[in-house]
């Protein structure tokens, strides 16, 4: 073989491998292996260039092939670890770790660095499989070959650390390795030896690491030890090695003296160690001490869970009876135990099933069923069932208990479970005995058992009285259960409640249950008693620590007990709002107790929190309604809040259960209050039956408890307040025996006088019960001042009332005696030492000045004193006075009225305004006589009605109805003033308080009678004669007139009136002609001559009553009046020229104002309507409105013409008649029914507008004014109205069946209108009754209509309309029975005859025109309608002329659109319409000229200008809009104007007239 090839061949193989050339380089090597075939280079070249042609396997192949050939060689080895690193094949990823070792081991002698880099892709290789072994192996060699190569300490050192972390995670495995466990063991090691310094936080921490290392390993606990006390040694502070040292010893379950000190170390070092605290706990638990091991083990747990802690802190808990925190400390540890631990876990249920049938309760037992399921073979234990028994019997199931019980003893006839068992069962069944023997046969099986016998104790406890009181029964073995069973808290409780009830022993009781309770702090029963008796025995501390101890640690809504017990405590100690809050707790508890509601209620009351405390009381009653403590409480925190009404009525309530004397006095207290407040405001017989209600209640207090001083008292005050009410009003019924009767006889009614005396005797009585009481003395005191302040017109009654004027004073000086400092008392005695009889004014003004000293802010005694200074005329100081009063208390009403009669006496301006003031603060008789007088003056005075002051206090400050209701106050409470009476019924008159007026005038008349005093009487009589005419009373007012000197002007014309208003016209005359003689001046006369004109012409004497009025106009005073008459007297007789020529004299007269405008506007309409201008009218009315906007007469003048005259404006009308209602109060009531009339002409109707209609408006008007028979009226035609609209639209009518009725209702009101107005209503009632038969026939119902007729032909025999509208209904019966019924003859003549009984009745013409209609007879029809139009014009009668031309032209138009020849239908249609759009714009002329139009010249151009004039309109009816479309569509049609019946339909859709729509498609149909 040629080495010079081979070697040629290698070297083309190179540079083809360096040229990428790699097909060129496999071929070489071929070749060299051709002639070499184990050449190692060769193979080497052919791996890597098949690796780069990416063939790996037979790169593999090749390198493996070299390696065979020297396997000592790097290149080969090399070449393969490239080729798997790079290949992603898994048999090569295998492979891979080899190589890498082989690599290490060749590059430890060549390479060292690419050694290391092959250790590091070796350690990565083996973390990621988890091949621990081999990567410690690895990670050795690495730090072997570092300490050949001779590397530093620190370098090593991160060696080492580096794998202990490397090794760290095969710990957390479940399978370990020892070889791996020694090799961590070493590193670590290694690493601490490295370490420097030491100690270090280093070393410190590679020191923890150690030891949470070996706590891993089980079989390591010694090399754990000995770790941990070195690491203590060099860091004693340190709590990690104690810490880990603890859970070694937790786990282990070693408990000695060493593992105790170690727990103690460690809770030195860290207090709040878990660990620490579960190892004391659980040493506690097996030394017994069962309370530090529930503390130690709680403690712990809350920072450490463990299995076996939960399972010790049951334990612990189960010793201590706390058997539901065994139960949930039970299901904490399960849901810790992991799966292996059975045998912890099968603990941990037996305890808990065990623990929840200790416990009791139906759900507990539910849990303890389904427990027992989980515990394996649990049937197999006899004890386990027996607690299933348990739980049976705890969930009501008696009989299957009893069989457990049953089956256990049959099989084990001594088990002490199953007795107890049978034993309990016995017990739920009511069987004492077979209880007992059960029990005392468990007991005798185990003696040693402490439960067993406090089963017996217990029984014997609950067996009765004779067995507890037995010691050796309940007391004997409820000492041997706690002597067996120190732990059984249960049993201390029972040993309480024995020394408690029995031994009566309460030190002994008391501790017994603080024991119990220490032992279950659950335990409320215990620890409630506990708190008690120590509060009974006054040792508050230990009570409170006990309570402390259980709130704090008590959650919300638990421990009620403890919140209520220490919220009473506090209540007791006066701190209500810690009372508050714990009471408030306690309800969180338990919602329901109303003893807790009713205590915060009480804790709220002692705290001012009136309103909180009420709703507690309130939930007390609501929760217990018997309790009549909370309801008494509620009506008193009313009372404290002035809420007396309230108040009174809950006190009703107590007191209807029972006599309870507070509830008594509470409603006594509260009446008298209410009568009090009535009396303010001068309602004094609502005040005296309040008052006699509260001396009946407080006698009836007084009978239960007659030695309570206060009943007296209030009794005292009750009878007391009669003083304030009028001596007439003051009539009390009073029980017998406090009248000094004989208590069988019936309780007399006692005057004011005997009232007042009673209240002494009561006051005298409470003082003999506690005579050293300043303020009793000062109400018998009062009680005397009253008394002597009673009218007593004798002189022996003026001598008892200056004797009780000392004796009040006397009582006053007395309680100034005891009580010098209290200015009520000094006040007090200045007053009655001011009053009539003593008027010692210098002792006056002596108490005045001392009560002002004892108590400067005295609004009262500086009023008194101002008034003392103002009755000795010392204005000066008197102002002052009531100044300073002023400043101290504006709201007090006396120290204004002490202005305002200052301001008075010097004739100030201000006194009308002050004494307004005293009105607007409160009723006091002095302020409203005053400010009645100021208003009566200022109003007689008619000199100053323009003035500003005039304007100022009596219009804009509504003077006279706030003088008026104030003197009506005044005169209920004093009815002896005949002044107060005239000026009550002259402010009456300016009211039109017609009736009122007259009373008040009478009683003044009475009281001056009984005076002497003849020219007030002579004033008063004529004022009362006034007020008589003015309300109708004419005969009487003519005798009382007549009862006067008849020497004044007022006393004539006033006669004069009455005479003439009572029909004695000659006489009137005759009374205004003395009269005549009597005025002094020429208005006086000119007033007279226009009523004597009057009169003429009343007589028929018209020439000389213008004679009369035309001498009014010559006089040198003329009045307005006169012209006014005689322009009426022309309108009357229908005279324009001398009316026309009177107005405008009138209207010379300059411009007018107030009610004259409405006068002369009223005048102009009537002249214009007379002369048939009937536009002009409502331009006249419009006009003044424009000029006197602010007139609401006008608005309603304007409001009423314009239906009567320009109808088409109706919707302005009713706008003027709202804008009067808003105006005017007064003339609004009338305006509403104009406003509804115009709607109605308008046909408003709910179809249109829902909200504003005729029914709307005329409902309203009912409302506002019920005695007006138009109202009714108007409410009849919108209700016609509305049913008309439903006839119309096809639905049915809602108001059928209402016309009898409202026609009854407007005949009742007719009756009691005025007698002027008498024919106006009658009329209208004859168009009521013409209404409502209409409706009648519209409604069809024919029968009805003519019965009504008849009714009242039965009544009114000659009575044309009536009869008119009986014919009507009788045709229209006759009509209906046959379809084409042709009326003879003589019926028509009949029909004819009816109609000419009442020729001014247009509506029976258009009837009759009708009729003739429906039977043909046009001509006649003609004759019947020309005929109305005639008398309409006759009458002037505007919209009845235009209905009767608008009749005649759609009767001519009916021939026309038939196409009958001639001309006289078509003459006849086009006058009508001329004629009704002379008389003003008619839409419904204007249509009858378009059909006109369209049936003489339908395709003419006027024709389509005339229909869409009215189509396309927006101020015309619906309905003329609608016929006018339909016209213009068939001339459109006709025309073929497509264009234009496109814009027509569009408009249509606008306004949705489908109908229009729908004839389009006919006649689109038809064409088509």
């Amino acid at each position: 073989m040629s080495s010079k090839e081979v070697k040629a061949g290698l070297k083309s193989a190179r540079d083809a491998i360096k040229n990428k050339e790699f097909k060129e380089a496999l071929k070489h090597c071929k070749n060299v292996l051709k002639l070499e075939k184990n050449n190692y280079n060769a193979w080497v070249f052919i791996g890597l260039a098949a690796s780069e042609l990416e063939q790996p396997e037979q790169s593999q192949t090749a390198y493996k092939k070299a390696v065979e050939l020297e396997p000592e060689q790097l290149l080969a080895w090399q070449g393969l670890a490239n080729l798997y690193e790079k290949t992603d094949q898994w048999d090569f990823q295998v492979e891979l770790p080899n190589v890498y070792q082989k690599l290490v081991e060749l590059y430890t002698s060549s390479d060292k660095n690419k050694c290391y880099e092959t250790i590091s892709k070796l350690t990565n290789i083996y973390q990621s499989d988890k091949e621990y072994s081999k990567l410690a192996k690895v990670r050795l060699l690495l730090i072997q070959v570092k300490e050949e190569e001779g590397v530093d300490r620190k370098e090593l050192l991160q060696l080492w650390q580096q794998l202990t972390k490397l090794l760290s995670d095969c710990l957390n495995g479940e399978v370990q390795d020892k070889e791996i466990q020694q090799y961590i063991i070493t590193a670590y090691e290694k690493a601490m030896m490295l370490m420097d310094p030491v100690p270090g936080e280093e070393h410190k921490k590679m020191s923890a690491d150690y030891v949470k290392c070996l706590s891993k390993l089980p079989q390591e606990d010694t090399k754990m030890k000995e770790a941990c006390e070195s690491m203590l040694s060099l860091y004693p502070n340190q709590s990690y090695p104690l810490e880990m040292l603890c859970s070694h010893y937790l786990e282990t379950g070693l408990q000695d003296e060493g593992t105790v000190s170690c727990f103690s170390r460690l809770l030195d070092l860290a207090p709040s160690s878990g660990i620490g605290h579960l190892g004391l706990g659980t040493k506690a638990l097996q030394e017994g001490r069962f309370k530090d091991a529930i503390r130690d083990l709680s403690q712990g747990l809350k920072k450490t869970s463990s299995s076996t802690g939960w399972c010790s802190l049951a334990e612990a808990q189960f010793k201590m009876q706390r058997y539901l925190d065994s139960a949930s400390s039970c299901t904490q540890g399960l849901t810790l135990c992991v799966p292996g631990d059975k045998e912890l876990r099968v603990k941990l249920l037996k305890l808990k099933l065990e623990a929840l049938v200790r416990s009791g309760g139906e759900e507990a037992a539910d849990q303890a069923l389904e427990t027992f399921s989980q515990i394996p073979d649990a049937e197999k234990d006899p004890v386990l069932v027996a607690l299933r028994g348990h739980a049976y019997l705890y969930k009501g199931q008696v009989d299957e208990a009893l069989k457990v019980s049953s089956e256990l003893l049959a099989s084990n006839p001594n088990l002490t479970q199953a007795l107890v068992l049978r034993g309990q069962a016995h017990l739920v069944q009511g069987e004492l005995q077979l209880a007992e023997e059960s029990f005392l046969k468990a007991a005798s099986q185990s003696p040693d058992c402490g439960e067993y016998y406090f089963l017996l104790g217990r029984l014997y406890w609950d067996m009765g009285e004779e067995t507890r009181k037995d010691r050796r029964k309940t007391h004997t073995h409820l000492l041997k259960a706690a002597k067996l069973d120190p732990n059984l808290g249960c049993v201390f409780r029972y040993l309480g409640h024995y020394y408690r009830e029995v031994a009566k022993d309460h030190a002994r009781a008391r501790g017994c249950y603080k024991k119990a309770f220490e032992m279950d702090n659950d335990d409320a029963e215990s620890g409630a008693a506990s708190v008690d008796l120590s509060m009974e025995q006054d040792d508050m501390d230990t009570a409170l620590a006990i309570l402390q101890s259980v709130i704090e640690k008590a959650t919300p809504g638990s421990a009620k007990w403890a919140w209520m017990r220490r919220g009473l405590y506090y209540l007791k100690v006066g701190e209500y709002q810690q009372a508050v809050s714990d009471l408030q707790a306690a309800l969180r508890a338990d919602p329901e107790d109303w003893v807790c509601w009713e205590c915060l209620g009480e804790a709220y009351l002692n705290r001012r929190s009136f309103t909180a405390a009420l709703k507690a009381f309130g939930k007390a009653h609501q929760l217990q309604p018997d309790s009549i403590y909370s309801v008494y409480q509620a009506a008193a925190i009313k009372q404290t809040l002035g809420k007396f009404r309230e108040a009174a009525a809950e006190y009703l309530q107590v007191t209807a259960q029972q006599d309870y004397v507070p509830a008594l006095k509470g409603l006594g207290e509260c009446q008298l209050s209410l009568a009090k407040g009535l009396m303010e405001d001068c309602r004094d017989g609502g005040a005296i039956d309040l008052i006699q209600q509260a001396i009946q209640n407080l006698f009836r207090a007084v009978e239960l408890r007659p030695d309570l001083s206060c009943l007296w008292k209030l009794l005292g005050d009750a009878c007391t307040a009669v003083s304030s009410v009028s001596p007439n009003r003051a009539q009390v019924i009073m029980p017998a025996p406090l009248a000094g009767l004989d208590p069988n006889t019936q309780s007399p009614t006692l005057n004011q006088a005997q009232t007042l005396k009673v209240g002494e005797r009561c006051f005298a009585r409470a003082l003999q019960l506690m005579s050293a009481v300043p303020s009793l003395w000062y109400d018998l005191g009062l009680n005397y001042y009253h008394q002597s302040s009673l009218p007593g017109p004798t002189e022996e009654d003026q001598n008892s009332s200056s004797l009780l004027l000392e004796k009040a004073q006397q009582c006053l000086k007395k309680a100034i005696m005891m009580d010098s400092g209290n200015h009520n008392y000094w006040n007090a005695l200045g007053v009655i030492s001011m009053s009539r009889g003593l008027e010692n004014f210098a002792l006056a003004q002596h108490c005045f000045i001392k009560s002002i000293q004892v108590e400067p802010n005295n609004v009262v005694a500086w009023t008194n004193l101002g008034t003392l200074y103002l009755k000795k005329d010392n204005i000066e100081l008197a102002h002052k006075a009531f100044k300073i009063a002023q400043s101290l208390e504006p709201l007090y009403v006396n120290c204004w009225i002490g202005q305002a009669l200052i301001a008075e006496q010097v004739g100030s301006y201000d006194a009308m305004d002050l004494f307004r003031h005293t009105t607007e603060l409160s009723t006091h008789m002095e302020g409203v006589k005053g400010y009645a007088y100021w208003v009566c003056s200022t109003l007689l005075d008619k000199s100053n009605r323009d003035s500003t002051l005039y304007r100022y206090n009596i219009v804009q400050m509504n003077a006279v109805s706030a003088a008026q209701v104030s003197l009506s106050k005044y005169t209920e409470r004093i009815q002896s003033d005949p002044d107060a009476f005239i000026m009550l019924g002259f402010l009456n008159e300016h009211l039109q308080l017609k009736r009122q007026a007259v009373q008040a005038y009478k009683r003044a008349v009475e009281l001056l009678q009984s005076m002497s005093s003849e020219e007030a009487l002579a004033f008063a009589l004529g004022s009362y004669g006034r007020a008589l005419c003015t309300s109708g009373q004419s005969e009487e007012a003519v005798r009382v007139y007549n009862s006067t000197p008849l020497q004044e002007l007022s006393d004539l014309t006033g006669l004069a009136l009455s005479y003439c208003r009572e029909g004695l016209i000659p006489e009137s005359i005759s009374a205004y002609e003395r009269a005549l003689a009597v005025a002094s001046s020429e208005k006086e006369k000119a007033y007279i001559l226009t009523a004597l004109a009057l009169l003429q012409h009343r007589q028929g004497n018209l020439d000389s009553a213008k004679t009369l009025l035309f001498k009014c106009s010559m006089l040198k005073e003329p009045i307005p009046e006169s012209l006014l008459c005689l322009c009426a007297l022309g309108l009357v007789h229908s005279d324009a020229t001398l009316a026309a020529a009177a107005l405008t004299e009138l209207l010379k007269q300059g411009p007018a104002s107030g009610s004259v405008i409405e006068q002369r506007c009223l005048l102009t309409c009537s002249l214009l309507a007379l002369q048939g201008n009937y536009s002009a009218v409502q331009r006249e009315a419009s006009r003044a409105v424009h000029s006197n906007p602010g007139n609401p007469s006008l608005w309603a003048l304007l409001s009423r013409l314009v239906p009567q005259y320009y109808p088409r404006k109706a919707n302005g009308g009713a706008m003027a008649g709202h804008v009067a209602c808003l105006s005017s109060m007064t003339l609004g009531k009338r305006a509403l029914l104009y406003s509804g009339v115009n709607q109605l002409a308008n046909g408003r109707h709910s179809g249109e507008d829902k909200h504003r209609n005729a029914l709307k408006t005329m409902q309203r008007a009912v409302m506002l004014c019920p005695d007006d028979p138009a109202t009714w009226a108007g409410l009849m035609a919108a209700c016609h109205t509305e049913n008309t609209s439903c006839y119309l639209s096809g639905s049915a009518p809602c108001r059928r069946g209402l016309e009898q009725t409202l026609m009854s209702v407007v005949s009742e009101k007719v009756h009691n209108v005025e007698e002027i107005e008498r024919p106006l209503a009658q009329t209208l009632e004859g168009w009521v009754l013409q209404q409502a038969v209409t409706g009648l026939m519209l409604g069809g119902q024919l029968e009805q209509a003519e019965a009504l007729c008849t009714q009242v032909l039965s009544v009114s025999p000659e009575h044309p309309a009536v009869t008119l509208s009986l014919r009507q209904v009788q045709c229209q019966r006759l009509l209906l029975a046959g379809g084409d019924t042709v009326l003879p003859d003589s019926v028509l003549e009949q029909l004819n005859a009816t109609v000419m009984m009442n020729p001014t009745n247009l509506g029976g013409w258009h009837w009759l025109a009708e009729v003739y209609c429906s039977q043909g007879l046009l001509v006649q029809a003609v004759m019947a309608y020309r005929q109305s139009l005639q008398i309409a014009s006759q009458l002037g009668l505007h919209s009845s002329q235009v209905s009767s031309l608008l009749r005649l032209a759609l009767l001519a138009l009916g021939p026309c659109m038939a196409g009958v020849p001639g001309n006289d239908w078509t003459n006849m249609t086009a006058e009508a319409t001329t004629e009704v759009l002379k008389l003003g714009s008619s839409s419904v002329a204007l249509l009858f000229q378009a059909l006109f139009q369209f049936v003489t010249k339908m395709a003419a151009r006027e024709t389509r200008r005339l229909l869409e004039r009215l189509a396309y309109s927006q101020d015309v009816p619906v309905t003329v809009v609608q016929v006018a479309s339909w016209y213009l569509l068939r001339h459109l049609h006709s025309k073929n104007d497509q264009e234009l019946m496109n814009v027509l339909l569009q408009h249509a859709k606008m306004n949705r007239d489908q109908r229009l729509l729908e004839f389009h498609s006919l006649l689109s149909s038809s064409s088509a």
